[in-house]
């Protein structure tokens, strides 16, 4: 199975508990190349598990940032976690800007630290410009030590605060 020339490249699932089309909406409002494909509802079929009503959205398929998602309508026994993120390398500051301030409307304030971030769906995001993988991978391991230290002070990253400790 080492060929993957004829694999199909991954698709991500997120289980909401009933508000998987109102995220895909979401997201595809806030990424530029954001696109609904395709929804499913419920039928009839498997009312007794999955405790849903007949022609309730099911699952909502859509593609962000050239990642494609499937938003599930499971309800609510599983939730969605800190321990599964997606980054978004960012090439400046005013995108670093743009995702922090349009993923981090009605998301929980307290959860953000570096870059990081949880929406208002409870998707986390790592919101990083693309500086910052350059600075702590520098071969002066002093210079990119003071940059990690200055990162894990801030909440969004600042991509000028950061250059300047790396060059002090």
């Amino acid at each position: 199975m080492k060929n993957s020339k004829n694999l199909e490249p991954l698709t991500i699932n997120l289980w909401f508990d009933r508000n998987a089309e109102e995220a895909a909406k979401f997201y595809t409002a806030v990424f530029s190349d954001g696109e609904i494909l395709s929804t499913s509802h419920y039928g009839k079929e498997g009312q007794e598990i999955h405790r849903m009503p007949e022609g309730a959205v099911m699952t909502v398929e859509f593609m962000v940032h050239g990642t494609k998602f499937v938003g599930l309508n499971g309800g609510p026994l599983f939730h969605l976690n800190e321990s599964v993120s997606f980054i978004i390398k960012c090439k400046d500051q005013e995108e670093v800007d743009y995702y922090w301030d349009k993923l981090g409307e009605g998301g929980n304030p307290e959860s953000q630290q570096c870059g990081w971030l949880k929406d208002k769906f409870g998707v986390s995001w790592q919101v990083i410009p693309k500086a910052f993988f350059t600075l702590i991978s520098d071969p002066d391991r002093v210079k990119a030590g003071k940059v990690m230290n200055a990162m894990l002070q801030m909440k969004k990253l600042d991509i000028a605060k950061l250059e300047e400790t790396f060059n002090s």
